[in-house]
């Protein structure tokens, strides 16, 4: 069976991993670790811990499609009401922060929280240590650092880089290992900032996928392109970029990073021959195909990613 490496966080990545649970069990998720907002800041803030909640929802989103999986992939999401202490977190994030405090070790603790829920592969931190996304942002003709994962999803202005800090954070060693052993690896689709870029900010994550002999996929965003007539002073993760313009972006802070196949769905194709070309210079694939949950939607759809990626993969 294909051995396959997905590289992302939130829910762009949790879709990638439900299709790919469909057609192969050998599946290594490997996560962004800077989330800062809503429970996983909290549990980071007050504990110190790896923010949980991207890792939670590559758990869940591995769990199998029988009553086991289903159950623990609604338990492990479930969310406590109310404004109190327990209020707005996770039952998947107490339980990820309770078992690395056990464990004392982050991949151990996701290893044991894979096995209770019995999913299908396994899911890594891109780092060892928690990470805090930054960008500088052009906005009203002015240029600032913003810091922070929620601050950088939802600034005004218009990206012009992003880096980590630490800039050279360690990678986590099992993820190394698992990009050397793939057979593919595939980027995105996620926040581009925060979600996909990060994973070619670490030094020696990157140079592993230069390094390695896996074929490489990228999956383009939804809605790449859809809202180029949108000002600058609108906020948005990466708004009014089209499809090309991602990918340069990418390529500005990756050199050199070949992908074999591009992704692209066909309401986001808004400039196509100038992508067609950019692509054909660089020697990559360029597919278009439906794998949206509907027209107009904005959401993967799983089962349609997982007879792409089928395809692809053969």
């Amino acid at each position: 069976m294909t051995r396959v490496v997905a590289l992302g966080g939130g829910h762009g990545l949790a879709a990638t991993l439900s299709a790919l649970r469909r057609i192969t069990p050998h599946i290594t998720a490997i996560v962004t670790v800077a989330d800062d907002g809503g429970s996983s800041g909290r549990l980071r803030s007050e504990l110190g811990v790896m923010p949980p909640g991207d890792l939670r929802m590559a758990l869940a989103a591995l769990c199998s499609d029988d009553v086991w999986g289903r159950s623990w992939a609604d338990a492990v999401q479930y969310r406590f009401p109310g404004e109190g202490e327990v209020g707005g977190h996770s039952l998947g994030n107490l339980m990820l922060t309770a078992l690395w405090d056990v464990t004392g070790d982050v991949v151990a603790g996701l290893d044991r929280m894979g096995a209770l829920l019995k999913i299908i592969g396994r899911v890594l931190p891109m780092s060892s240590e928690p990470l805090t996304i930054q960008a500088e942002v052009r906005h009203e003709g002015q240029v600032s650092t913003v810091v922070g994962q929620v601050a950088v999803a939802t600034t005004q202005g218009r990206v012009l880089s992003v880096q980590l800090t630490p800039q050279n954070p360690p990678a986590t060693q099992a993820a190394l290992d698992a990009i050397g052993d793939a057979e593919w690896v595939i980027l995105g689709p996620g926040s581009w900032y925060s979600s996909v870029l990060p994973h070619l900010l670490v030094p020696a994550q990157l140079s592993a996928l230069r390094a390695s002999p896996a074929k490489r996929v990228l999956v383009m965003n939804l809605d790449a392109g859809q809202n180029s007539g949108i000002p600058e002073g609108e906020p948005g993760e990466a708004i009014g970029l089209t499809a090309s313009e991602h990918l340069a972006f990418l390529s500005a802070h990756a050199p050199d990073l070949h992908f074999d196949v591009v992704v692209v769905d066909p309401q986001s194709l808004t400039h196509s021959n100038e992508l067609a070309a950019r692509l054909a210079t660089e020697g990559s694939q360029l597919i278009v195909a439906d794998v949206a949950t509907g027209a107009g939607l904005l959401q993967h759809d799983p089962e349609k990613l997982a007879a792409l990626f089928s395809k692809i993969f053969s």
